[in-house]
């Protein structure tokens, strides 16, 4: 009986491979990420033939590949097939059976701002690889969508394009694939450059799209990943260049300040860890293992950073186990050692993933072992190792590498930073980011005074959440009139650093799913689909296209933060601001050198109520001076932003034309808030 059964098994397996002798589909998708998943998922419901193309043995990119500690951003814009993955996680941890090295009540519940397994929302954003890589298995199998792993795009010959179409792909094994549409699910954009798609690799220059925070960063240090103020010699003798530099040190002038290169944010792997005995395998000695690799590790240390620092991301996920990311100065992130990832042969690309894999377990092993290492360190990093029951099949080690950016679209919309920041209206929105933009360092440098330096770290917060445009998606329609790309889609580096997030992949996958049978039904380009038909069909699939919670605009004549004069210190508010979206406070610091110089030149001459509006909290200062400027005159107010303000704070009434509104942190006894001013016509 059981030989019998395993004969049907096989029958209808071989049946499901060999259903479609010509490999013609209505949509093919070349990719194995979680935007590849959710596009397949998609095409399948609409009623459409599909097949999924992947070079990767595993499905769903990093979602199952380590990125456990889900980057989500503000969750309630998550909807769609991005949110059923995360209810169908949800499930698998509502089993008894799922909570094996831990108990559920002991598990701290703690995710990013806000709880990881959230029965209001029934979703789970934190969890385990295999968790992970079961949902996505079994959600394929449900939806019986024929997938082919391990099957590698011919990049030199293998895509075919006539009339500006894609009309075939082949593999390297020879298969060819045909279809209508055809979706890049790949983080690289293989099938996009491949065929004839315009791209961009590394950073533009802040000029090239109007930005302010794109191009090479130096003198910028938003996050701890840098060296400050601590002096670290570079070189091999230290204090003579002659010897030559530390490894993974650029020894090059690293560009002007906001001129655009070619180099990548550094890529890594998210290792899940545990510190479980039962489950734990010591850190095993890598092949090619070099302490002189290292180095710099100890040198961070005697310049007097603290040593745990080391344990900073080790991010807990269910089941005593981690998702482990890059934190400080010198950690798992390897810099500069990625450059030619997004352009280089399959052979060079695994050149480098291999390398990646032997720095950072060789930089586990270096803690556990080297004599030079701090104590309390090495104890602590002895408890941890690889869990034997993750990738069992790849050594207890993830196969997907951290690409966190590599070839970009420039597309028929390119996104920016102004999207982000909302200083743009964003057309025909097929899904929202939320994320901060963030990018990682690209490079360490060698600053004129002879230290060392971190370069490319950059975390600046959007306006709240953010719609993404299907013209990012979809080529230019003189390149290609039938390819959508939801994971190399268009942006610009900068903005491309919050659009990058595992949830938004999801949901950018099913958005140009979406898009592609669309136009196979209406016989139109990917480019001409029309967007109140595409936008009705999202939102009936449960697409959030506009932030539901996002702050009412003010009425009348409004300055933002960003259009003041600036003077001293501020920094961007990690609260969201109540009416637009943003805010920057003085850090409560430097008392008497920070000013915001607003100068409002209203539409016409009237009656003007003047409002300032702040989100208020008891850290805020209650002695705010105000200094408004018009008509020759000169009024003095004194705000207490410790009060609420929901209505704003009431300047007066006046007849103007012109106005100047300063504030200023001068004896201030707490945190200035600068938000909004507005002008109501009277």
């Amino acid at each position: 009986m059981r030989k019998l059964l395993a004969l049907c098994v096989t029958l209808i397996f071989v049946c499901s491979c060999v259903s479609n002798e010509k490999n013609e589909y209505d949509v093919v998708i070349y990719g194995g990420t979680s935007a590849a998943v959710t596009s397949a998922i998609q095409v399948k419901r609409m009623g459409k033939s599909v097949i999924v193309v992947s070079p990767d043995k595993h499905l769903g990119g990093l979602t199952t590949g380590g990125l456990g500690w889900t980057d989500s951003g503000k969750k309630h814009t998550i909807g769609g097939l991005s949110k059923e993955f995360y209810h169908r996680v949800f499930l698998e941890y509502k089993k008894p059976e799922s909570w094996k090295w831990q108990k559920f009540e002991e598990y701290g519940n703690r995710g990013q701002g806000t709880k990881a397994f959230d029965e209001e929302d029934q979703t789970m954003m934190i969890f385990e690889p295999s968790v992970a890589r079961k949902v996505i298995n079994t959600w394929l199998e449900e939806e019986d969508i024929t997938v082919l792993r391990d099957e590698w795009l011919d990049r030199e010959k293998g895509v075919v394009v006539q009339d500006g179409k894609i009309i075939s792909i082949r593999t390297l094994s020879g298969k060819t694939f045909k279809g209508k549409v055809f979706i890049d699910g790949t983080y690289e954009g293989d099938l996009m450059a491949a065929a004839g798609v315009t791209y961009h690799v590394g950073r533009e220059g802040k000029e090239v799209y109007g930005e302010e925070w794109n191009g090479v960063q130096t003198g910028v240090l938003h996050h701890s990943h840098h060296f400050a103020d601590k002096k670290v010699d570079p070189y091999v003798i230290p204090g003579d260049p002659k010897s030559g530099v530390l490894p993974r040190i650029n020894p090059k002038h690293p560009g002007e300040k906001y001129s655009g290169d070619k180099k990548v944010q550094a890529y890594c792997f998210r290792m899940c860890l545990t510190d479980h005995p039962e489950n734990r395998i010591p850190f095993p000695k890598p092949k090619n293992y070099d302490p002189k690799q290292y180095e710099l590790l100890i040198r961070i240390f005697e310049a007097g950073f603290n040593p745990m620092y080391v344990f900073r991301k080790f991010d807990r996920i269910p089941n005593h186990k981690t998702d482990t990311n890059n934190h400080g100065p010198f950690s798992f992130d390897n810099i500069g050692m990625n450059w030619d990832y997004p352009e280089a042969s399959y052979e060079r690309r695994r050149e480098i993933i291999e390398e990646h894999k032997t720095y950072q377990l060789g930089m586990l092993y270096f803690i556990c072992t080297d004599p030079r290492v701090p104590k309390e360190l090495q104890e602590k990093m002895r408890t941890w190792g690889l869990p034997k029951d993750e990738y069992q099949d790849t050594e207890n080690w993830t196969p997907q590498l951290y690409i966190r950016e590599a070839r970009r679209m420039v597309g028929d919309y390119v996104m920016t930073e102004l999207d982000c920041l909302k200083k743009k209206v964003t057309p025909n929105s097929v899904g929202m980011g939320s994320y901060t933009m963030d990018s990682h360092n690209v490079q360490r440098y060698i600053t004129p005074e002879g230290y060392l330096q971190n370069e490319g770290d950059i975390g600046v917060k959007p306006k709240g959440a953010y719609s993404i445009a299907y013209g990012a998606l979809v080529p230019k329609k003189k390149e290609c009139r039938n390819l959508l790309v939801p994971a190399a889609m268009s942006s610009s580096h900068i903005a491309y650093g919050s659009i990058r997030m595992e949830p938004v992949f999801m949901i950018l996958g099913q958005s140009a799913a979406t898009g592609a049978v669309m136009s196979i039904d209406a016989g139109i380009d990917v480019q001409d689909v029309p967007y109140l038909e595409l936008r009705k069909k999202l939102l009936a699939d449960g697409q959030i296209l506009e932030d539901p919670k996002a702050a009412p605009k003010l009425a009348g004549y409004v300055l933002d933060e960003d259009q003041a004069k600036l003077s001293g210190t501020w920094k961007h508010g990690s609260m969201d601001a109540k009416h637009e979206g943003r805010y920057i406070h003085d850090n409560n610091a430097d008392k008497g050198e920070a000013l915001a110089h607003f100068k409002a030149k209203l539409p016409k001459a009237a009656k003007y109520e003047l409002k300032l509006h702040y989100t208020e909290n008891e850290n805020r200062a209650s002695n705010v001076p105000v200094t408004l400027k018009f008509n020759g005159k000169v009024k003095h107010f004194t705000v207490n932003q410790k009060e609420a303000s929901s209505s704003g704070f009431s300047l007066g009434t006046y007849e103007l034309s012109e106005a100047e509104i300063i504030i200023s942190n001068k004896n201030t006894d707490g945190y200035v808030i600068v938000d909004a001013l507005q002008f109501i016509e009277k």
